[in-house]
């Protein structure tokens, strides 16, 4: 290694440290004139020497040209919600549930909620390789670029470890306002709290736009199994995290019981202004990984965790209107217009009404003077009435007995409280229908939004879904800002979208009570349009997970004469019917995975985790998150933590690796 070489090494060292020490541990130990010499001498060195650049080198944090887009990222480890508390009776209620589950020897810990967007941190051997939003869970989009305009994280660890972390990217109260004023300054639009500002401002295709607005960071989890890395709480964890260099929140605090988790909220209720971040609530999860593993999952998050909110901010405006709006399944919503007013950071000026009772019970009339929040802090709902401010003439709000779109008379089937238009040819309920048909999770048709969808009705060039593969070029370019690229762009995803396996067509169709995941059971089962369409609602209902009241949907459906038409016709456009994913036929006495629980743990090389898992679905097993006495095998891979221990405890049969790839082989 020559001179040169070695100055750039040593300044990339320097400049690590004491950027940590600024921006993340807020212990300065060189003037910022110190830090700056030497950036400009790394800057130049890098310039003369463009093969010394390293890639997690300080001047980097800033690169490149703006993207073009955001390339989808699918998460190692789907990053799941938390469950919400409310009040004190929510929060006891999760606390009474834990006891239930695992006894009284257990602790919490408390963390603050911070407002800001979630954010997935990927390292090899130390060094930062890629940065996610949180997107729906599953895939979300590669921000890399612009996270690395954040100087509270790390582009090169402490150790030379392989990780994947969870944070918060947030924008200080100090920069909002800077921001904010910058903005009014040139006239441009405000931003309405630091959350929308932090979020904005990481999706910039443009990184320097990022870098301008000063964000920050605080990391809060291991993604995957964080006893491979020889932790046993998520106290410890936070430890760990720090230690690694990444920047963790101080204001947290281990619990013994819900009495103390219930005085940690009342105290940052109180100190929540004081704070230099927003926060909007208080993170509550159970200490040890073993009760957690013990505790396990539901579908959406986690059972050993919950986030308290805090109480919803409140306001009065003036109920100016009720809109009422036709959904694709025919049910009427009313919404409430309102005179425009803040509410937690944003401007609102509508509002749910939810349904007919609703509206009765609280005797919600227009011309009145009402109470607004914001459900969960997200959706603006009105909560009440001031009756003492009611004008005189006032009368009580009637729902319409027919249907605002096709004049047909609204129906109130049994034990709903929606009122339904049941015309299958209702011109709403075919747009709505027609824009959840063509959406991401259904037949994903690009270009075709909701504003072209609208066109293509209007102008009479579709009816139903069918249409959309009759489409050409020369109609779609007579449609407003529809250029002869976008028109080729959108026939050809039309085209593309024949292809599609059957799940996709089936949750594509809209069919009552048939989600996504109901739709793949479906198709993997019957594989074709035509067996599922013959089915009968005792072959439906002795399909695990499929009820009564889907498997009276699915039947009542396929008998539909107008859709046996409509199923007919896309045939004809050559629309995919059947199940393309591999379905694998296994008896119990096939696999050695058939009729099996199985929990994965410890750190997999051969497979990730989501591979090892989905090869043993497919075999007839069924992989859970925690060891219980239920369980069947452990596979334990290396670095196996209390998962192990408890397997050989109950004396869980445990397999290596090795032996699971050498059973899958067979």
């Amino acid at each position: 290694m020559n001179d040169i070489e070695k100055r750039v090494a040593e300044l990339n060292k320097l400049l690590h440290e004491y950027g940590h020490a600024y921006y993340v541990q807020d212990k300065p130990i060189v003037s910022d004139a110190v830090y700056d010499q030497l950036l400009h001498e790394l800057i130049a060195l890098e310039k003369e020497n463009p093969s010394l650049i390293y890639p997690d080198s300080p001047t980097q944090r800033v690169g490149g040209a703006a993207a073009e887009g955001f390339r989808k990222v699918t998460h190692t480890y789907p990053m799941l919600s938390l469950s919400n508390a409310f009040n004190e009776a929510d929060l006891r209620d999760f606390d009474r549930k834990i006891r239930q589950a695992i006894g009284d020897d257990f602790s919490y810990v408390c963390e603050l909620k911070i407002d800001g967007l979630a954010i997935s941190l990927r390292y090899e051997n130390g060094i930062f390789v890629q940065g996610a939003t949180r997107g729906d869970g599953v895939v979300g989009e590669d921000i890399t670029t612009n996270l690395k305009t954040i100087r509270a994280i790390p582009l090169r660890l402490k150790e030379r470890v392989t990780i994947e972390v969870r944070g918060e990217a947030y924008m200080p109260k100090k920069s909002f306002e800077a921001l904010n004023n910058a903005r009014a300054q040139k006239g441009e639009e405000l931003f309405a709290n630091p959350r929308n500002a932090a979020a904005g401002s990481l999706r910039q295709l443009d990184p320097k736009i990022a870098a301008s607005r000063n964000l920050s960071t605080f990391i809060y989890a291991i993604g995957g199994d964080g006893e491979a890395y020889g932790i046993d709480s998520h106290a410890e964890m936070l430890d760990y995290l720090e230690g690694l260099g990444f920047p963790s929140n101080k204001e947290r605090e281990k619990c013994a019981t819900i009495d103390d988790v219930l005085a940690f909220i009342e105290k940052w209720t109180e100190n929540r202004p004081n704070l230099a971040y927003e926060i909007d609530g208080i993170v509550v999860k159970v200490n040890r990984y073993a009760h957690q593993d013990e505790l396990g999952f539901t579908a959406k998050s986690p059972r050993w965790a919950i986030a308290y909110k805090f109480p919803a901010e409140e306001v009065v405006t003036k109920l100016l209107d009720i809109e009422l709006t036709v959904g694709r399944t025919g049910v009427i919503t009313p919404t409430a217009i309102l005179e425009p007013v803040q509410v937690a950071g944003t401007t609102v000026g509508r509002a749910s009404l939810h349904n007919e009772d609703l509206i009765r019970e609280k005797d919600i009339r227009i011309g009145d003077t009402v109470i607004v929040h914001k459900a969960g802090d997200i959706i603006p709902e009105v909560i009440g009435v001031i009756l003492e401010q009611r004008p005189e003439n006032s009368v009580p709000y009637e729902m319409p007995t027919h249907c605002i779109a096709c004049g047909s008379e609204l129906v109130r089937i049994e034990g709903e409280v929606a009122l339904r238009c049941v015309n299958p040819t209702c011109p709403a309920q075919i747009a709505e229908g027609i824009k959840h048909f063509v959406s991401r999770n259904a037949m994903n048709i690009d270009g075709l939004g909701e504003k072209v969808v609208e066109q293509l009705l209007r102008e009479n060039y579709i009816k139903d879904v069918a249409d959309l593969y009759h489409l050409e070029v020369e109609q779609l370019m007579k449609l407003e800002r529809m250029g002869e690229k976008s028109a080729t762009n959108l026939v050809d995803a039309i085209e593309r979208s024949k292809e599609n396996s059957m799940e996709r067509l089936l949750f594509g169709l809209g069919i009552r009570h048939v989600g996504e995941k109901a739709a793949k059971i479906l198709a993997e089962q019957f594989e074709t349009i035509d067996a599922l369409m013959d089915a009968t609602e005792e072959q439906l209902t002795s399909i695990f997970e499929i009820g009564a009241k889907m498997a009276d949907s699915v039947v009542t459906y396929f008998n539909n004469e107008e859709v046996k038409e409509l199923i007919t016709r896309l045939k004809q456009a050559g629309v995919n019917m059947t199940f393309k994913g591999k379905k694998v036929q296994v008896e119990i006495g096939d696999s050695p995975f058939a009729g099996k629980t199985i929990v994965l743990t410890g750190k997999l090389t051969q497979l990730t985790r989501n591979e090892a898992k989905a090869k043993i679905e497919e075999l007839g097993g069924t992989v859970t998150g925690s060891v219980s006495k239920k369980t069947d095998l452990v596979i334990a891979g290396e670095d196996a933590g209390s998962k192990l221990a408890k397997a050989r405890e109950l004396g869980i049969e445990v397999w290596d690796e090795d032996r699971l790839i050498e059973q899958l082989q067979q």
